[in-house]
């Protein structure tokens, strides 16, 4: 007998390496989360702390897979899902916690839209859950994500009830497992950034939607140490190569060959404040790093983009936009706002221009 599309039942995959200090905030928001949960799935990367199985014990049916290694959240999320059993799947990084009634409004939105591979909470700081952090966004033509609402108050933030957007972040996410299979998975060659532009690319460019829902809720955490640049106030270097070398892996993977040539100026352009960046950071050695390292991987990137042209049915033009540049608070603030706004504003012409001839 076919299952009602009410009881369906959803395996929540858990992201963790050396989640200890995470422990205290997320097992409690796993053990109030409301819905048909199935499994909790804790991926592990080889934590030493032993943040795992105090992560699965939130749960009665929650279990550990163990990686042997820290490869990733992209291997880790890609593990999940094979292990998943269910047709959706909750994705959850280890600093994210979701409010009580979250995974309920995603099976809503998502049951509500049956063409949508992924579902998104907003996210807030959870040290400053006034604010919004990640709310979806834009596929920029520079290769970048063009984000909603970054630091906005919350009373503020534009958009209400489920809106469509074209990137989701991979905080949280509800996906559908086998739409995110088709278009390649996470890519594992991603450590982190930019793995979830790749996959929202992808889908996209598969006619499949991704949904942002307003009023699902998750509080995010300090991320992960030694490359989250919200542990202090130096930018890890390590975060510099994955940068680096990620953008371009994404840019490789997805863009189409006359996409490129539109796009090479602001190419050039964006990678020329990023060069400036790594050397005002002391991590130029990095910067280079990441480029080595893409160069090296393209095998990897021809045969992603390769599948991709295999699959996909929208154009590159009808995908990508011009603008906004997504800016940090301390350069709206400070002197380079103004470079940053003019920058902004060539990008959005140029692309305005080119855009009719990209692939």
């Amino acid at each position: 007998m076919k299952q009602d599309a009410s009881q369906e039942r959803v395996d929540v995959v858990v992201v963790n390496w050396n989640g200890r200090r995470h422990v205290e905030r997320l097992v409690p928001a796993l053990r109030d989360l409301r819905g048909p949960i199935g499994r909790l799935i804790v991926v592990d990367g080889a934590s030493q702390d032993g943040s795992a199985r105090d992560i699965a014990a939130a749960r009665t049916q929650g279990e550990v897979l163990q990686l042997g290694r820290n490869a990733g959240p992209s291997v880790a999320r890609n593990a999940g899902l094979a292990a998943a059993r269910t047709a959706r799947v909750l994705l959850v990084d280890n600093d994210a916690y979701l409010r009580p009634d979250a995974l309920e409004r995603l099976l809503e939105a998502s049951r509500a839209r049956p063409e949508a591979a992924v579902a998104q909470p907003r996210s807030v700081f959870a040290d400053e859950p006034a604010r919004v952090h990640y709310d979806g966004g834009s596929l920029h033509h520079a290769g970048l994500i063009a984000l909603r609402n970054f630091y906005a108050p919350l009373a503020s933030a534009r958009g209400a009830g489920v809106v469509e957007v074209d990137a989701c972040v991979s905080v949280c996410l509800l996906v559908d497992k086998r739409a995110v299979i088709a278009a390649g998975g996470f890519d594992e060659r991603m450590f982190i950034l930019f793995e979830d532009l790749d996959l929202s690319f992808r889908l996209r460019a598969m006619d499949r939607a991704i949904l942002s829902v307003e009023d699902a809720s998750c509080l995010h955490g300090g991320g992960t140490p030694d490359l989250s640049f919200r542990d202090g106030p130096r930018y890890p270097g390590s975060r510099v190569r994955q940068h680096s070398k990620n953008r371009w892996l994404y840019i490789a993977n997805n863009y189409r060959a006359r996409t490129i040539l539109c796009c090479l100026p602001s190419f050039v352009a964006y990678e020329l404040v990023q060069f400036s960046f790594a050397c005002a950071a002391g991590a130029l050695g990095e910067w280079w790093r990441g480029k080595r390292e893409w160069w090296a991987d393209r095998a990897h990137w021809r045969a992603r983009r390769a599948h991709l042209a295999r699959v996909r049915t929208t154009p590159d033009r009808r995908l990508l936009v011009g603008g906004p540049l997504t800016l940090t608070p301390a350069v709206a603030r400070g002197g380079k706002v103004v470079f940053a706004r003019a920058l902004d504003w060539w990008m959005r012409a140029w692309w305005g221009l080119l855009r009719p001839f990209a692939g």
